[in-house]
């Protein structure tokens, strides 16, 4: 299965509580569907005294099972705490976007969303030559001493 479509048959679960695991939500959603994955992202912060991170994801063989589950699930009850279930996002490459090391606009989404041709760039520089303004809008006005129109 490619990844766009793994990302697809796969849904977000929000707000679960901390006597949650794998097997507890592997088994709240196989009526909806054959389960590829259950991820649940363990707490990173030494401190913490929660054992995951308050959510989770669910991975389907099926697209259509992931909305059926996203249907059904959203804002139910699950250890006493309201799901929040949705479909999941892609992650975002670490390569593109502001979190990149590549400046923003050499990366090449941007290149391709900020594209110009060259029939545009010629016409840009067709129309900046054809103005009539003075480079200056401060010329013309040396020899004047004093704020206002000039005399007649």
């Amino acid at each position: 299965m490619t990844d766009a479509k793994r990302w697809k048959a796969t849904v977000y679960v929000g707000g679960l509580a901390s006597l949650v695991n794998p097997t507890n939500l592997h088994d709240a959603f196989i009526p909806f569907g054959e389960i590829a994955d259950v991820s649940l992202p363990k707490n990173d912060k030494p401190d913490a005294t929660e054992p995951h991170r308050g959510f989770a994801y669910v991975e389907f063989e099926d697209e259509q099972d992931a909305k059926e589950a996203i249907d059904n699930m959203d804002q139910s009850e699950f250890f006493g705490r309201v799901l929040k279930v949705s479909a999941a996002k892609a992650p975002k490459s670490a390569d593109e976007g502001l979190g990149s090391k590549t400046a923003v606009w050499q990366q090449e989404s941007w290149l391709a969303a900020h594209a110009v041709g060259e029939e545009d760039r010629l016409a840009a520089e067709a129309a900046r030559s054809a103005d009539d303004r003075p480079e200056d809008p401060m010329q013309g006005l040396e020899g004047l001493d004093v704020a206002g129109p000039r005399p007649e």
